[in-house]
């Protein structure tokens, strides 16, 4: 006959691996480090959005509709949200 291990409120005391299993993070270092690098190329895209405006109200600037602030800015900005979804998505072998 074995002998159980009760914890403290009675229930059966965990085995070493689910112990081992439940203090595991869900995302390992490398996911970290790729978020990381994500939020950088999205903080990127927002940097080469910004600009543009006009000190004088009465004066219109049509630098504003650049190819860098129209196009290229939002495609980097997508870009790093799909690397943050990579990064979370990946499994890493550690």
């Amino acid at each position: 006959m074995t002998k159980t291990t009760k914890s403290r409120n009675g229930a059966p005391a965990a085995s070493k691996e689910r112990r081992d299993a439940e203090v595991r993070m869900p995302l390992g270092r490398k996911n970290y480090i790729c978020m990381l690098i994500g939020v950088g190329i999205i903080i990127l895209g927002f940097i080469l959005m910004s600009g543009g405006g006009s000190d004088d109200p009465n004066v219109f600037d049509y630098s504003m509709f650049s190819f860098r602030r129209i196009t290229l800015a939002p495609v980097v900005v997508l870009a790093g949200f799909g690397f943050e979804i990579f990064a979370i998505m990946k499994k890493f072998k550690e």
